[in-house]
């Protein structure tokens, strides 16, 4: 691993931005957001297509765009929404005077994500860079301020996803886990963080000499004994996304659930049309031949009510959907900031609070989106408009030179053993392989030969026995050649570890990196300048959106130089 030191004087690695995404250390590259065939079909599909009428049309041309702003801003119901809100913002700096220009006289593009350790996967972040460059590029292009808002969704329950990362460490992947108990429909703002020691001197390890350790003063600042999930990750947002004008919003703040209460219970008089209109619109997906990205459930309303658990204890809050036989009575008698939405409804609540132009969605919010737009249109309310995020992966450039050096491909690692049985077959002692192969021709002339004396010996045996000897022969041919393999790589431990390292980097989990790995190593030992190629990177996506380039979900032709799409 190359060394950076924190010394006086010594100098961070280049990341200005290079023509392609490159710098000396870096590639920022455009990868294919993919998804299920549902997210696919909506991201792809044009008037003729019938799953085109699931979702809003997205504008084509910066003068749709400056329409459906305009349209956004007249319509929207709370026009003093940054007033209420503000609190559950507590932005400062680039981003506070963002949203305050928005708030006057303009729109915001949000994007979102619930809580995962140390920031969760690097999407979070591509996300986040998604919703910037696209504000960037309407604020150009229709002359009105936008300001990307990042909806930092604490109060989600889902621990699995909130106590897990993983790192690329020297010997490959590995996990970083919370240590629990696990909980159950506990808010992350809820869930005690507790010790976490361990994980972060694992990734501190694989931040090497951070040559910018204030993104880890950051994260240590973040993750103190005392915080619960949320707030940690809260936290790290700001503390990064801040400065880039990125304003991230606390979905469980006190302000932002007083503000939603008067549409969640209206959610909730009205639950037996939303649950009809949502229970049509699954079983047309169905029909068509998809399958629906969220499991609904007909006698469940999409709003969650918190309470008090069997403990007493305030801080061992639970979240429960409500019945929809019971929806009409809690929203009577449910208390203020009680209530919160599920992944539907959330959509939907956000439009109504926020003047949204657009939300860059990824593949699974891209295809759960085709189940939010009845909802909305259940409730009377302003449908949210759907666009394919910016997918992305930083790739360093020391791993590109390990390839080289390896003598293999991306495409080898897409494969759990392809690599290392080539890397293996190459460093099989010459007269081992000789010898092997010699045999490998040996058993292939000599066992026709015996099928050809068997039939002219007036088939003394049936001809299927000769050809299942042959077939024999060769089986345990190859699996001695296994054997001597799986010997090979048992030697060549480091050169094991070496694959296993430019797996985790390039296919980790045999996906793309940017689903999986944490983002704050890279961000420690380059700075926060990574952010700076990745929004470039991002431009030209925004640009296809707002333009009339359609082709904004990955199939950029001029995005060819910059990677393969996987």
């Amino acid at each position: 691993m190359t060394d950076f030191t924190d010394a006086p004087g010594a100098t961070r690695p280049e990341v200005s931005t290079q023509p392609n995404g490159h710098t000396a250390e870096l590639l920022v590259r455009t990868v294919s957001l993919g998804g299920s065939r549902l997210s696919r079909a909506l991201q792809s599909s044009t008037t003729d297509d019938p799953v085109s009428s699931w979702i809003p049309v997205r504008p084509h041309t910066a003068e749709a765009w400056r329409a459906r702003a305009s349209a956004v801003r007249a319509m929207h119901a709370t026009p003093d929404w940054f007033t209420e809100l503000a609190p559950a913002f507590a932005a400062t700096g680039a981003a506070a005077e963002r949203l305050a220009r928005s708030a006057h006289s303009g729109v915001v593009v949000t994007t979102g994500q619930q809580p995962g350790l140390f920031g969760g996967p690097a999407y979070t972040w591509t996300k986040a860079i998604s919703a910037l460059a696209l504000a960037d590029t309407l604020e150009r292009e229709i002359g009105m301020p936008v300001a990307p808002v990042f909806w930092a969704a604490t109060d989600d329950a889902d621990w699995e996803e909130a106590a897990v990362t993983h790192i690329l460490a020297a010997e490959g992947l590995q996990t970083l886990k919370l240590a629990g108990p696990p909980t159950d429909g506990v808010a992350m703002m809820d869930v005690p963080l507790g010790d976490v020691t361990g994980a972060m001197s694992a990734l501190r390890a694989a931040s090497g000499s951070a040559a910018r350790a204030s993104v880890l003063d950051e994260l240590a600042s973040a993750y103190v004994p005392h915080a619960t999930v949320g707030a940690a990750y809260l936290q790290l947002l700001r503390s990064l996304l801040e400065p880039l004008g990125i304003a991230v919003v606390d979905a469980s703040h006190p302000a932002l659930r007083a503000a939603a209460d008067p549409f969640l219970r209206r959610a909730l008089t009205k639950a037996p049309v939303v649950a009809e209109r949502l229970a049509g619109r699954t079983r047309a997906i169905a029909t068509a031949g998809y399958a629906p990205q969220v499991d609904t459930i007909d006698t469940l309303s999409l709003v969650f009510q918190t309470r008090i658990g069997t403990s007493g204890r305030s801080r061992d809050r639970v979240r429960e959907r409500i019945p929809v036989a019971d929806a009409s009575r809690v929203a009577r008698e449910a208390e203020i900031g009680t209530l919160s939405a599920n992944v539907l409804l959330r959509p939907v609540l956000e439009r109504c609070l926020l003047p949204t132009v657009a939300y860059c969605a990824g593949p699974g919010e891209y295809a759960y989106f085709a189940q939010v737009v009845p909802v909305a249109e259940a409730l009377g309310a302003e449908i949210p408009l759907p666009v394919p995020r910016w997918a992305g992966e930083v790739i360093e450039s020391r791993s590109l030179r390990a390839l080289e050096r390896l003598a293999i491909n991306e495409t080898m690692l897409h494969d759990s053993n392809a690599a290392e049985t080539l890397l293996a077959r190459r460093a099989m002692p010459d007269g081992v392989l000789d010898a092997l192969e010699r045999l490998r021709v040996t058993l292939d002339v000599q066992t026709r030969a015996l099928g050809m004396a068997i039939e002219s010996a007036d088939a003394v045996v049936a001809p299927e026995v000769s050809t299942g000897l042959a077939r024999e022969l060769l089986h345990r041919l190859d699996r001695f050649d296994r054997r001597v393999i799986a010997g090979v790589k048992r030697r060549e431990s480091e050169l094991m570890r070496q694959v296993a390292h430019l797996r985790a980097a390039f296919r980790p989990l045999g996906t793309s990196p940017e689903r999986v790995l944490n983002l704050l190593p890279v961000l420690a030992r380059y700075g926060t300048g990574v952010f700076d190629l990745m929004v470039a990177a991002a431009a030209e996506h925004a640009r296809a959106l707002v333009g009339e380039d359609d082709r904004a979900d990955g199939a950029h032709p001029n995005r060819a130089h910059l990677a393969s799409e996987q």
